[in-house]
């Protein structure tokens, strides 16, 4: 069987699954049509259904529950990784009912993190992540939420952090971030799901017992091609919760989806995202 799948370039993701999508464990009857996208675009592709296993940011998934499950493992969750609200230095505060910010995409948990801390925002501009960076630089916005590399190269570009978003989120709820997981279509056999899962599994293990290695693949697609950035995103977004969400992991998952159903008036409560 062909399976559609879709990651991000960014080095966690392409770390992960390196060894699954270029031939290093053994898939048995299941090939992967392998799709590199920014994760905006692969949230919008989920809305759509448009691929049968996929990364998605979990600010998507409540969008997306009652086409697609979400897998145990080849995620992105932890403490002191969420996304970081930067500005030109001299900026003493956000006043986010005036002031223009720059959001990784709509559907990013990012995104949700940001409403969370910041409910009165109400000039946000949705980029491209990698965008981002350069647009405060450039004062097209007055403020930008900066998600993976971003967190290693904002200092370097000359901007100051205003917020950890990850650290408000921690403080507020007490669960991890839960930044983006993998998904799979519903309308795939249970079968297949579990052995989708238990392939991601064995990818990020068997990435994990090489590291630090990095793979000519993953430099290959990094936005930032410094290695020591490469290898500090991987150490940071490549962690416990990859390998498997367990119940901490599933409980901040579930906590992101209440914050959404609070922050999102009139939205209808999802599909449990982990149910068959």
């Amino acid at each position: 069987m062909k399976l559609t799948l879709g990651i991000s370039p960014c080095p966690n993701d392409t770390f992960i699954f390196d060894a699954l999508v270029n031939g290093a464990l053994p898939a048995g009857d299941l090939r992967f049509e392998v799709v590199l996208e920014d994760v905006q675009t692969l949230n919008e592709w989920a809305r759509r259904g448009k691929l049968d296993v996929s990364k998605v940011s979990y600010g998507v998934v409540p969008a997306i529950a009652d086409v697609y499950a979400v897998l145990e493992s080849g995620g992105a969750l932890g403490r002191g990784v969420g996304p970081l609200l930067v500005s030109r230095p001299g900026l003493a505060e956000l006043r986010p009912e005036a002031m223009k910010v720059a959001i990784p995409g709509r559907d990013t948990t990012a995104h949700l993190l940001f409403s969370l801390a910041y409910p009165a925002a109400a000039h946000k501009e949705f980029r491209v992540f990698s965008a981002i960076e350069d647009a405060v630089v450039r004062g097209e916005v007055d403020a930008g939420v900066i998600i993976h590399e971003g967190r290693f190269t904002y200092a370097a570009k000359g901007l100051a952090k205003l917020r950890d978003l990850g650290e408000f989120w921690e403080r507020t709820t007490g669960a991890p971030v839960p930044l983006g997981g993998i998904v799979a279509r519903r309308a795939l056999p249970a079968a297949v799901r579990r052995e989708v899962d238990r392939l991601v599994r064995a990818s990020v293990e068997h990435a994990l017992a090489r590291r630090p290695a990095v793979s000519p693949w993953v430099r290959a697609h990094a936005q930032e091609l410094d290695e020591a950035v490469m290898r500090q995103h991987i150490e940071l977004y490549v962690n416990e919760f990859s390998v498997a969400l367990g119940e901490a992991g599933r409980r901040a998952v579930r906590t992101l989806l209440d914050v959404h159903a609070r922050t999102s008036p009139g939205a209808t409560p999802p599909r449990d995202p982990f149910s068959e």
